[in-house]
């Protein structure tokens, strides 16, 4: 399996300190084809919604996120 563009264990290097840091690369395009973003790789729900969840919830979309970089 190759590695994922992204992942939680870069994304928390690039921000110290924070619990569960958000994956948003700064590169807001939806895929047509996936109904997710091209950067981050989160549907739109999961990128209105981030800022209200709980980390637990933010580790699961993280699991998700890997998962579709992997598909």
């Amino acid at each position: 399996m190759k590695e994922p563009l992204i992942n939680l264990r870069d994304a928390r290097e690039r921000h110290p300190g924070l619990g569960v840091p958000s994956p948003c690369v700064s590169i807001c395009e939806l895929d047509e084809r996936s109904s997710s973003c091209k950067g981050c790789y989160r549907t739109l729900p999961e990128i209105a919604t981030w800022s209200a969840l709980a980390d637990a919830e933010k580790l699961v979309i993280w699991e998700r996120i890997e998962a579709r970089q992997s598909a």
